[in-house]
């Protein structure tokens, strides 16, 4: 299910690089998540508010107008009846034409006869409930820290993030959860710091109650979302941060 999400995720994105000006940074393309809905969503499409919805829990698209949500459950659905559905979408309601085009490469190849399953509900609560648990814990972290930063999923490498400078320490830091990959086989929450554009340790470096730090293949620490609550997720960010700043 996890793939699939992150598959599904393009659709927003691509919907973003369709009807949204291009910034530098790539921003355009990423997209929230709602905790009230449980659904991520991209930014406004339109004056009027059109949003594109991925629907965590009914494991569907949402497309959300001003007064009305259109929804198209993805259980069973192919990749070419998605792209013919958003494409009526956005010409009902934007008058605009949908674009599924990336300049970025996927870990994984989509065909238009390829078939959506929801083959398993609780790995999809599960998974729900892991991007509740980042966003709180983001959220918690960025404020008590006072990160000028918006938390925002980014599709293409499909991790919860924020960045911001670290107040006046000359030290930017990256916060998120990430997907499993080749650091962790597991969900995992990472955090790292730049000086300069180049990503640094802190100089007061020592060992974590909760993570640990790493030098290979990543520069910063890492903790796996395993059996985690959110108290011990705030921990591990604070911990860290606080080795930054010092």
């Amino acid at each position: 299910m996890k793939d699939q999400l992150h598959l599904a995720s393009q659709y927003l994105a691509a919907a973003n690089m369709s009807f949204l000006e291009k910034k530098a940074d790539d921003s355009h393309t990423n997209v929230g998540f709602d905790l009230k809905t449980k659904r991520m969503e991209t930014y406004d499409l339109s004056p009027s508010g059109d949003r594109l919805s991925l629907n965590y829990r009914t494991f569907s698209l949402e497309w959300v107008s001003q007064n009305n949500i259109d929804s198209l459950s993805l259980d069973g659905k192919t990749h070419g009846e998605v792209l013919k559905w958003l494409q009526e979408q956005s010409q009902t309601h934007l008058a605009k034409k949908y674009s599924y085009e990336f300049h970025y490469e996927l870990p994984y190849t989509i065909a238009s006869d390829y078939q959506f399953k929801r083959t398993d509900i609780s790995q999809l609560e599960h998974l729900c409930n892991l991007r509740i648990l980042a966003e709180y814990t983001l959220e918690s972290i960025v404020e008590t820290n006072h990160l000028d930063s918006p938390i925002r999923i980014w599709p293409h490498h499909f991790d919860t993030g924020a960045y911001a400078p670290l107040g006046d320490t000359g030290i930017s830091v990256g916060i998120g959860m990430a997907i499993p990959d080749t650091l962790s086989d597991v969900h995992y929450f990472y955090i790292s710091g730049y000086k300069d554009g180049k990503a640094i340790l802190p100089s007061s470096q020592s060992d974590l109650r909760l993570g640990k730090w790493m030098q290979e293949g990543f520069t910063g620490a890492i903790l796996p979302v395993t059996n985690l609550v959110e108290s011990e997720a705030i921990q591990f960010f604070q911990e860290t941060i606080d080795q930054y700043k010092n």
